[in-house]
């Protein structure tokens, strides 16, 4: 979560003079860790259906974390929506947001919600190995997500340090085997020639132009780029491996949104939070982003197991809020810059 300062204070011009507002103006203003593309469909549907001006400031996870903790009470944000669960626990340990009602958290299980009362997840995803079907055979498949350092995978694999799901992972990581464990897994990484890239998008795409065979990603950007071939993922060369018995690699992590302290009693953010976790956005994530709807009633995307057959790991999403000490591991290993 350490950024380089000058791209700190860019973030920070852009925050400059803005109008906190009151409560129930009409207006949110919400810092997403998520891509516009993924979020900015469902934000403008809220916003037609309500008629509450929503403005929407994009970066990564770790970058919109890191200006809120700059900002503090400052802060012209009333909602947080991050990639993942390390993100939102960072900054509720901070002391930047409320806390959300009983009724609110009620709709998702305990798994994937603070147990502070501080976040809530709107959407889960597994972490998988993405692979080559024709250049790995299901019998070539890790059993462990720390057999991708292992010899036989020297430059064939692709990771995107920089990534908030990599960096949640190797949080968990940490939190399952230790931090020297985790540094034995990065440096080995390093080692084997592990192939940087900024995102899990060209990951994916890599894999299946056969020009990479493997790569640690979420679930789904294989069915993102059948979606974007207008093709299905069965047709795509590249497929899916959930790490079986509990293995760290099989993480189940969640995108969540926080409400900031300053927006504590605004119906509109408890607008947008409700919203989120309502029966239509639920169904986007499943039909169009392709991750887990996480309140009850609504089908998860077709094709890969259901939440409750992923054998995850037994780790507190609550407990991967240490994501500052992750990122200086990552970058001691020579992963990042």
């Amino acid at each position: 979560m350490l950024l380089p300062l000058a791209f700190v204070a860019v973030l920070g011009t852009t925050a400059c003079g803005d109008d906190l507002g009151e409560p129930g103006d009409k207006k949110l203003t919400v810092y997403s860790g998520r891509s516009e593309g993924l979020v900015k469909p469902i934000l403008d549907r809220f916003q037609q259906e309500t008629g509450i001006e929503v403005e929407v400031r994009y970066a990564t996870t770790a970058a919109m974390a890191t200006q809120l903790l700059e900002e503090r009470d400052k802060t012209p944000a009333d909602i947080f929506f991050s990639q993942d669960a390390g993100a939102l626990g960072a900054v509720a340990k901070a002391g930047l947001v409320a806390e959300l009602p009983a009724e609110v958290l009620a709709k998702v299980p305990d798994t994937y919600r603070s147990a502070q009362n501080l976040w809530v997840g709107v959407s889960g995803r597994s972490r998988v190995l993405a692979y080559n079907k024709d250049k790995v055979t299901v019998d070539q498949l890790p059993a462990s997500v720390l057999e991708v350092t292992d010899p036989e995978w020297k430059g064939r694999l692709g990771v995107a340090p920089t990534n908030g799901s990599f960096q949640a992972f190797v949080t968990a990581l940490r939190v399952q085997h230790g931090d020297a464990k985790t540094k034995e897994f990065l440096d080995g990484l390093k080692s084997n020639a592990a192939k940087i890239y900024e995102n899990n998008v060209q990951i994916v795409a890599d894999i299946n132009d056969g020009k990479l065979d493997v790569g640690l990603v979420n679930h789904y950007y294989v069915y993102e780029l059948a979606k974007e071939k207008g093709s299905t993922p069965e047709d795509l060369a590249a497929k899916l491996h959930f790490f079986p018995n509990g293995d760290t690699g099989a993480l189940v992590n969640v995108a969540g949104v926080a409400v900031l302290e300053k927006a504590a009693t605004d119906p509109d953010a408890r607008a947008l939070v409700d919203f989120l976790l309502g029966a239509e956005a639920q169904r986007h994530w499943a039909e169009e982003t392709f991750e887990y709807p996480l309140v009850d009633g609504v089908s998860p995307p077709p094709g890969v197991p259901t939440l409750g057959e992923i054998v995850a790991p037994k780790i507190d999403l609550n407990d991967l809020d240490t994501l500052d000490v992750t990122t200086t591991m990552i970058k001691e290993a020579g992963l990042a810059g």
